[in-house]
């Protein structure tokens, strides 16, 4: 054999450890792959864990807001409504003192006893009745 000729062939063990660490290379790039996939399946799944929440929690707000509006509404008018029986209060009992009026000056003048009933403290004062009615803020409901 001259110099210049080389044996081209190598030992069996360094091939065989070439190609394990091939193998262990190629190995790990499908763990890494694999490990890979499963981390964007895991955040998908997230994503799509929240999503699903939002739209639950929008259509919570939107109850929210219908039974805030409807009890709202209801408010409005049981207002109006009381505003209206105080009104008429205020005229009925303006009524009976009148009428007591009249009563007491047929007794003053005919000399006859009637019995006049007093007009109960209630009906003189409307506005201080046992539950006088609050206002309803708007901004204590939050949007």
């Amino acid at each position: 054999m001259t110099a210049k000729q080389v044996p081209t062939q190598s030992s069996g063990s360094e091939g065989d450890s070439r190609l394990t660490v091939d193998q262990r290379k190629q190995k790990r790039m499908l763990s890494n792959r694999e490990s890979a996939r499963r981390s964007r399946m895991r955040k998908q799944k997230h994503l799509d864990e929240l999503l699903a929440q939002v739209t639950q929690l929008k259509m919570e707000n939107a109850q929210i807001a219908d039974r805030v509006s409807f009890t709202s509404q209801h408010f409005m008018n049981l207002d109006s409504e009381n505003t209206i029986l105080r009104t008429q209060v205020m005229e009925l009992t303006e009524r009976l003192r009148s009428l007591n009026s009249v009563l007491k000056f047929v007794e003053d003048f005919s000399g006859v006893d009637m019995d006049i009933p007093e007009i109960p403290d209630a009906l003189l004062e409307p506005w201080q009745l046992p539950c006088p009615s609050q206002p309803l803020m708007a901004d204590a409901f939050p949007c």
